[in-house]
């Protein structure tokens, strides 16, 4: 109850049963273009009568990578050269235009060091793909936030408010 309105509010989150598996073990996608990782996040307010939902969906950056443990801290990513990612890529973003309607990506990898062939590699794919389904927001979260300088993320927020809202 807020301000003497009383609605639910149920927060549902779903794993998928595809490419599931522990940090650095398992990374990217499979050829039918299945995220690692991939957890979806509904709310759902029911306040008398009506129901509105937002979902939200996370997984692992959707191309041909791994990144196999070793004795590093945090091992280096490896960007598959053999395979052709863009099917895999296609499918996927299909799949979530078909489930979800407009996508808006928001990558938080590094845009330096380890991580960012990462990065450039998924704008570049997003770009290639040509999809105005489909937007891509690039916010080095660990850049901008660190020391716990919280508000930052604002610039983030800002970003997308017009696609929110909508």
């Amino acid at each position: 109850s807020i301000n003497g309105k009383c609605f639910d509010w149920l927060l549902v989150s779903r794993r998928s049963c595809f490419r599931a598996g522990v940090r650095y073990y398992v990374r990217g996608i499979d050829s039918e273009g299945h995220a690692a990782n991939f957890v979806e996040t509904e709310q759902i307010v029911h306040y008398k009568g009506s129901k509105a939902s937002f979902v939200q969906t996370r997984g692992s950056i959707p191309f041909f990578w791994s990144q196999r443990p070793n004795l590093k801290y945090k091992p280096k990513p490896q960007i598959s050269k053999s395979v052709n990612h863009m099917d895999g890529f296609q499918r996927h973003f299909d799949s979530q235009i078909i489930s979800y309607g407009k996508q808006v990506i928001v990558n938080l990898v590094n845009q330096k060091g380890s991580e960012k062939p990462l990065e450039q590699t998924f704008a570049k794919m997003v770009n290639s793909m040509g999809n105005g389904m489909v937007r891509y927001v690039a916010f080095d979260f660990h850049k901008e936030c660190s020391r716990m300088r919280w508000d930052r993320l604002q610039i983030l927020v800002d970003q997308v408010a017009e696609q929110q809202d909508e």
